[in-house]
């Protein structure tokens, strides 16, 4: 593993506790182009010590650590690893788990279970700007949302912004936002400007736990 910064290369941080799958996401890592693994921990207290050093651009969480929880670990990193980006990984399927991973600072979800092709574009599209999640878990966050439970702030967003929050909930990347609604990247990140200052967030996993109304 390297500690030396490449701008070609996505910087991934693994943190998991069973040691043979700690070992087979390194090695899936290191084996995937323009991947490199920068860090690996076997625990939350490690990752929390060590991890803003290494600079990771995306880490893989373990949501079910011993001792603290990934989700805690993701609420102690985040704020002071701003830049890098959270990939949920669990055996779980619970909606409850997903939006309190969200809430933490967490952009993506993924189940273990995921085929190695399924794990490296989920990296890939989350360094893109997207929301990786299962199919079936992106359907329970849409499912979840009820515009009974909309916030005044979530009723000033025109029908167009209501359409990329969604998206983004969906997980869809902003270039596929963009192809998807038949607008330019530029206009799309125009709206989440404008869609940020209305929910008063800072981000698109803000914008997109408060517009589900949690």
């Amino acid at each position: 593993m390297s500690s030396i910064p490449d701008p070609a290369l996505i910087r991934v941080a693994v943190v998991e506790d069973d040691d043979r799958l700690r070992a087979n996401f390194v090695a899936r890592l290191e084996r995937a182009e323009g991947l490199r693994c920068v860090a690996a921990y076997s625990d939350a207290e490690q990752a929390m010590a060590q991890l803003p050093e290494a600079a990771p651009d995306v880490v893989l969480m373990d949501i079910n650590l011993p001792g603290k929880s990934g989700i805690d670990c993701v609420r102690a990193l985040k704020p002071r690893s701003p830049a890098t980006q959270f990939l949920m990984l669990t055996v779980y399927e619970d909606v409850e788990l997903i939006f309190r991973s969200l809430q933490a600072g967490a952009t993506g979800y993924l189940l273990k279970r995921a085929v190695p092709e399924e794990l490296v574009d989920a990296i890939r599209d989350l360094h893109a700007g997207g929301a990786p999640m299962t199919s079936l878990i992106a359907r329970k966050v849409v499912e979840s949302f009820t515009p009974k439970a909309a916030s005044p702030a979530t009723a000033q967003l025109t029908p167009r912004e209501r359409e990329i929050v969604e998206a983004l909930a969906q997980g869809h990347a902003y270039k596929e936002i963009a192809d998807r609604l038949g607008i330019g990247i530029s206009t799309v990140r125009t709206h989440l400007q404008r869609i940020y200052e209305k929910l008063q967030v800072n981000n698109r996993t803000e914008a997109v736990v408060k517009f589900l109304g949690r």
